[in-house]
């Protein structure tokens, strides 16, 4: 699944020399002893919309694709998001913008959509999935119409958290000269799974049909 804004890269990836130490705060490179990037990790999952998903297309006829045929899009947008990652169970809230466009401004009209709220683990597992609606109200004589969204989430903490071997792996100073000094540590198949296994994503988009999918994939 390709997501926007995705995050995974971002955790980890990428870094072929990492060191810590003492005096290094995040991002700062640290040569003292050798090397290296510091990073935080947190256990908070990223939250994205999927590609394909943040914009949805209603036609009349129901039948046709035609740009002609087009009555109603609306777009996700403004996905804002909160974490609590005190405890044994990691909240996040995320809440967003519905922005729908009408073809006709004749007449008063309420239409509502669908959108779902996903937790994956690792980019691929789905842990839990709530589908929810949000309702758009079209004064008469207006094109446009908006409503917001929200979607939370709950993660177990110990499972977001990163076996203590695995964070030894990663970020033992290393010295130039170490025979593993140029390796990068994600390079180790079980260092990868255990990063991606401890890696958590709340996904927010519009519960389209197969149909309505196809159309934002080809368009």
């Amino acid at each position: 699944m390709i997501l926007n804004g995705r995050f995974n890269k971002l955790l980890l990836t990428g870094i072929t020399v990492l060191a810590l130490a003492g005096c290094a705060r995040d991002g700062e490179l640290d040569v003292s002893s050798g090397v290296g990037i510091s990073i935080t990790r947190t256990g908070c999952p990223a939250v994205a919309v999927p590609d394909h998903t943040g914009d949805i297309t209603v036609f009349d006829p129901v039948s046709s694709t035609d740009a002609s045929a087009i009555d109603v899009v609306a777009n996700i947008t403004n996905v804002r998001s909160t974490c609590n990652s005190e405890g044994a169970r990691i909240y996040t809230e995320a809440t967003f913008d519905v922005y729908a466009l009408r073809s006709r401004p004749d007449g008063a009209r309420t239409i509502t959509v669908p959108y779902f709220s996903t937790v994956v683990q690792g980019g691929t597992a789905v842990v839990a999935k709530r589908v929810n609606q949000v309702t758009l109200t079209f004064a008469d004589g207006q094109y446009r119409a908006s409503a917001s969204g929200k979607a939370g989430s709950y993660v177990d903490a110990a499972a977001a958290r990163l076996p203590e071997d695995v964070i030894e792996r990663i970020t033992r100073r290393r010295k130039p000269g170490d025979p593993d000094a140029a390796l990068d540590p994600l390079a180790d198949p079980a260092v990868r799974a255990a990063v991606a296994r401890s890696t958590f994503e709340l996904l927010i988009g519009f519960q389209l049909t197969p149909e309505q999918l196809q159309y934002n994939a080809t368009r």
